[in-house]
Formats: C-alpha cells, sequence, structure tokens
C-alpha cells in the first residue's frame, strides 16, 4: 500500500496510523483523505486487528482543511462539493470501522482537526493540548460532520459556543465537557495511548465491535429501537466463541483468553 501522507503499520493485533504532513501540521488535504481511505480498507481487511491508534507527527494533531486546498476548490462548487463529499465518506468511513480507533492528540486539533478526533471512538490528549473549532472566527462553518456530530457528544449549548464563538479548550476543559476520555501528562501521549490500545487488543474483539455498533447507532433509533437492536446484536454475540470463552473464565474463577474471532 503506498502512502504520502499517512503512515500504517499493523502488529500485534493493533493498527498504527501516523498522519503525516508536519510541516503542513497535518492539514486534511484531497490527497490525505485518499491515504485514509486506502488505510481504512486495510483495516477493514485485516481479520486479525483489534483495534486502530490514530497520532500525528510534528507539533500538531491537526490544524483543519488544508488553506491551499480550500483556496484552490471553493471558488468551485462541484470542485467543492465533491471535496467535501470525499471528506464525508472518508470519515464516515473511519467512524464505521468495525474496531476501537483511539485518537492520541498533541499541540492542537482544531475546525476540521477536531472533527476527526469525533470520528475515533477514544481520544487520549497530551496536557498541553489544545481543541477548538475555529471556523466562526473566519465567517466560515464546520463541514466535515462537526455540526452533528459535535453536539451529539457534548449538547447543544456546549457545541453552539464551540462553534459560535470560535474558542479553544485545554485538554482538562475538553475532559471535562467529555471531548476527551483521557489526560496524559506532558512526554506520555503515545504511552498512554499504547496503554489503552492494549487493554483493548487482549480483550474480546467481539464484544468491543457489538459496544461500538449499538453505541454508534444509538442516536439513530428511538429507545424501543434500540432496545431491539440490544436484544439483536448481544443475541448474536452470545454465539460467539468469545462469549463461551468469557463466560467459562468467569465460572473457573479465571481470566479469560481471547482469539481473533
Amino acid at each position: 500500500m503506498e502512502l504520502g501522507t499517512v503512515s500504517y503499520a499493523a502488529k500485534g493485533g493493533i493498527a498504527h496510523v501516523v498522519l503525516n504532513r508536519p510541516e503542513q501540521l497535518n492539514a486534511i488535504s484531497p490527497a490525505l483523505l485518499d491515504d485514509l481511505d486506502r488505510v481504512c480498507a486495510a483495516v477493514e481487511g485485516n481479520q486479525t486487528l483489534r483495534v486502530v491508534t490514530l497520532q500525528a507527527a510534528g507539533r500538531a494533531f491537526c490544524a483543519g482543511a488544508d488553506l491551499k486546498a480550500v483556496r484552490e476548490l471553493s471558488p468551485d462548487p462541484e470542485k467543492w462539493a465533491r471535496f467535501m463529499r470525499l471528506w464525508h465518506r472518508v470519515f464516515n468511513r473511519i467512524e464505521a470501522l468495525p474496531v476501537p480507533v483511539v485518537a492520541g492528540v498533541h499541540g492542537f486539533a482544531l475546525a476540521g482537526g477536531l472533527e476527526l478526533t469525533l470520528v475515533t471512538d477514544l481520544v487520549v490528549a497530551d496536557e498541553a493540548a489544545r481543541l477548538g473549532d475555529q471556523h466562526a472566527n473566519f465567517g466560515l462553518v464546520a463541514g466535515g460532520g462537526g455540526s452533528q456530530r459535535l453536539p451529539r457528544l457534548i449538547g447543544a449549548r456546549r457545541a453552539k459556543e464551540m462553534m459560535l464563538l470560535g474558542g479553544w479548550l485545554s485538554a482538562a476543559q475538553a475532559l471535562d465537557w467529555g471531548l476527551v476520555n483521557r489526560v496524559a501528562p506532558q512526554g506520555t501521549l503515545g504511552a498512554v495511548v499504547d496503554e489503552m490500545a492494549g487493554a483493548l487488543a487482549t480483550g474480546s474483539s467481539s464484544a468491543a465491535r457489538t459496544v461500538k455498533s449499538l453505541v454508534n447507532r444509538a442516536f439513530d433509533a428511538d429507545l424501543a429501537g434500540g432496545l431491539e437492536l440490544e436484544l439483536s446484536l448481544v443475541a448474536a454475540h452470545m454465539c460467539t466463541a468469545e462469549a463461551v470463552e468469557g463466560l467459562r473464565a468467569f465460572a473457573e474463577k479465571r481470566k479469560p483468553v481471547f482469539h481473533a474471532a
């Protein structure tokens, strides 16, 4: 797999993805989206994977959309529409990956970079990191899914505050608002991400996939429909070898040993 803006390596059930445009602060371009699309295909096609980590090279996680691409494409409605549809398709694909995705954020995740964190499952932020939506400061509006995913994650009031005022949140504030799961002391981000990924890799991949699917679809159904979905997916999971192993281990008072489903 040839990649120009992203690096990818898989080992021990963990796929490590790194945004690799450090000079451009890992800004989102058509080429980067194409590479992320290829990465998604690789993850989907590898049944041994249990988790994906997403980090970035250089001094920032992601500064948002590549301004060079925006200036070039935005004057032409058709070209702009193709760019944004590619963006949505790739972000939707990341969100729908069958295994959990853990993001490690350092420096800053702004605008499109913030939107990228919204399609991952778990987020660890360096204690010095900052997250925000800067569109309003320049008379723009988030178009990479932020207007829909952000309020679902942190609520309408806080989403409007971020999107209307264009401020930045510290890692501690982002943790308090529910934008990130953990804050890592400076210099330990990679270790904390690896620890979380390792815990997921040794757990039940079937259970993780079921949980991810149920939670992701919870906002698309009313309660009754969601509960019916839970009955169906949990019943299917209980027939897997990993569920059987988990029940056996519980009865035998030992730690379960899970293998790829």
